[in-house]
């Protein structure tokens, strides 16, 4: 058998840029810029180190890159450095960048989607929670959560009002909240256990959903019916699932500021 003729794999900046430019590329944390020969902005990204991250772009490997950025290190002219404190300030500016250029190349966070909060307080002993787009000052947040916002409002206030009225079935719930029908201002009297059940939501969303959780067990061990423990037992793995999701989104958001 013959040889086989090895081509390399093109290298479009190297070429366009030189191989010093990335030998001198800062290490530094910050956001970078592509550029095309009309100065356009092409791609906006963020890095930990950024010197590591350019070389991702280096080798056009069409097995190995997505097509949109074969498409896009084609084009780029040269690439701007906007150096940053750390890697929560990169991706603030990044986000910034993303919203008012919209890239050419880029996806994700070029739209800002509409802003969903969860918020709550307590009104004497009463616990209102509503989901709201801008949370007035008086009010406890957490988010943006998106379309995610109402689901878990409606799982907090079934779970929240069965654990006040354990004498109640679930079939008593106030009309409409069994199908996800919730009244702007819902609230649960939490008499006399309002000021701990608000710090309880304190600690689910800033700290561990743990204490939460385990709360609302202790309060679900007398309900034995099959329907009712099915349903509570529905309500808490949502409540887990949202738990679980949230800490994998953060997770992610870490990594993504390594890259």
């Amino acid at each position: 058998m013959g040889q086989l003729l090895l081509i390399p794999d093109p290298r479009p900046l190297d070429e366009r840029l030189g191989r010093k430019f990335f030998r001198k590329a800062p290490k530094r944390t910050g956001v970078y810029l592509m550029r095309d020969a009309a100065d356009r902005v092409l791609y906006v990204g963020k890095a930990r180190n950024l010197q590591q991250r350019l070389r991702n772009y280096r080798i056009a490997n069409p097995d190995r890159m997505p097509r949109r950025h074969l498409r896009m290190v084609r084009e780029v002219a040269r690439i701007e450095f906007q150096f940053c404190p750390g890697e929560t300030a990169a991706l603030k500016r990044e986000s910034k960048l993303l919203r008012s250029l919209r890239p050419k190349f880029n996806r994700a966070g070029v739209w800002p989607g509409k802003t969903r909060f969860l918020a709550w307080r307590l009104s004497g002993q009463k616990l209102e929670l509503a989901v709201t787009d801008v949370p007035e000052a008086s009010w406890r947040r957490f988010g943006p959560l998106g379309s995610s916002a109402g689901h878990l409002r409606g799982t907090l206030l079934r779970l929240l009002w069965l654990a006040m009225n354990p004498a109640r079935s679930f079939a008593e719930l106030p009309t409409g909240w069994a199908r996800g029908n919730f009244p702007e201002g819902a609230a649960i009297d939490c008499s006399p256990l309002a000021a701990e059940i608000s710090g309880l939501l304190d600690t689910f969303f800033w700290e561990s959903s743990d204490t939460l959780a385990f709360w609302l067990g202790s309060r679900f061990t007398t309900r034995i019916h099959p329907f009712e423990r099915g349903v509570i037992d529905g309500e808490l793995e949502a409540l887990n699932e949202f738990s679980t999701k949230r800490v994998q989104s953060e997770n992610s958001g870490r990594q993504l500021a390594l890259l």
